[in-house]
């Protein structure tokens, strides 16, 4: 059973909800599950967007984990969706103080949530999203938040060494988000389907003076697509192999930012040579190059024209039918971090 005490106004002892998005998870869902189940400090509620899973999700969390709230979407709404039906069940209709997100591929240490809430009290009621370190537990590399000037600006060695710092966009999942964000900031942009909705997500929360806390001792195990360590002479990186149905996405939301959310010259000279480069590394390193390639750019497009919304479905990676693809949306003024 789940611990259901959260009296008192500091926030190790107020409600949190974790909210998973789960797509045909039944393989990887335990891990995190039993993971949640052992934390320290303990949840609240636990709560699986199941999006539409064909291979047996849903009857898994019946018999295993019958304490799991599971909310069944008819289709699969992508990260996006999923994420906002979440987000808008746990902080608005349930009214949890915290909504820690999880994708289905995130494993938290035991006393993450416990480490996450301690930098809650003590950076006060401006922090809306606290974040954990994600490390690639396969080659041990951490997937670094980002400060946004007008563009991806990685952070120093000297700020990655620091217990506690300030970042500007983070990866959703292992981060705790204060309802008190989703009220004042509304859901995730269902339209962008998948990828870059968390960093659109946090650029749309600094907007509006809530600080990103990144908490280096806090800890959870993340998978972004199919890894692996390049270290050729003067380049030592992790590349993700990504199918190109994501690389579409990863381009059109990222383009759609600069030109309609974020439309100024230095914005968008940043997003098109970050396009450019990795292009370039695609090229290079990705197992279905010119799929990949041509995906991108047809992302490059249609984020330039605001084309957002379901075009390409997994696995098919065929085009969708689409009416009404043309919104233009509200400009983001982010404070710096």
């Amino acid at each position: 059973m789940l611990n259901l005490a959260h009296e008192g106004s500091n926030a190790v002892n107020q409600s949190v909800a974790s909210v998973t998005i789960a797509y045909n998870a039944a393989k990887l869902l335990p891990r995190q599950i039993e993971a949640l189940l052992q934390q320290t400090r303990p949840l609240q509620e636990i709560v699986v967007v199941d999006n539409a899973s064909t291979d047996g999700t849903a009857g898994l969390l019946a018999e295993r984990y019958p304490q799991v709230t599971v909310r069944r979407m008819s289709e699969n709404l992508g990260q996006a969706g999923g994420w906002s039906a979440g987000l808008s069940y746990a902080a608005l209709d349930k009214q949890h103080d915290w909504i820690w997100s999880f994708d289905n591929d995130t494993v938290p240490e035991a006393d993450t949530l416990e480490t996450l809430l301690s930098g809650a009290d003590t950076f006060g009621s401006d922090v809306g999203i606290i974040a954990p370190l994600p490390i690639h537990r396969e080659t041990a590399t951490c997937y670094a938040p980002y400060l946004w000037r007008d563009g991806f600006v990685k952070p120093s060695e000297k700020l990655l060494r620091q217990p506690t710092w300030f970042a500007d966009m983070v990866i959703a999942s292992g981060c705790l988000i204060r309802r008190d964000v989703v009220d004042r900031v509304g859901l995730p942009r269902c339209d962008f389907f998948i990828d870059f909705v968390d960093f659109e997500y946090c650029l749309r929360a600094r907007s509006h003076g809530y600080k990103i806390v990144v908490i280096n001792q806090a800890r959870v195990g993340h998978e972004i697509g199919n890894g692996r360590r390049i270290d050729f002479p003067g380049l030592k990186r992790l590349w993700i192999n990504q199918p190109p149905f994501r690389e579409y996405y990863i381009s059109r939301n990222l383009t759609f930012l600069a030109w309609w959310l974020q439309p100024n010259g230095a914005t968008k000279r940043s997003v098109f040579l970050h396009l450019l480069s990795h292009m370039g590394g695609v090229a290079l390193f990705s197992s279905r190059k010119l799929e990949c390639l041509i995906r991108i750019i047809q992302g490059f497009c249609d984020g330039l024209r605001g084309r957002l919304g379901v075009r390409l479905r997994p696995p098919s990676d065929s085009f969708q039918h689409q009416t009404g693809a043309m919104r233009p949306a509200e400009r983001v003024e982010v404070e710096k971090a």
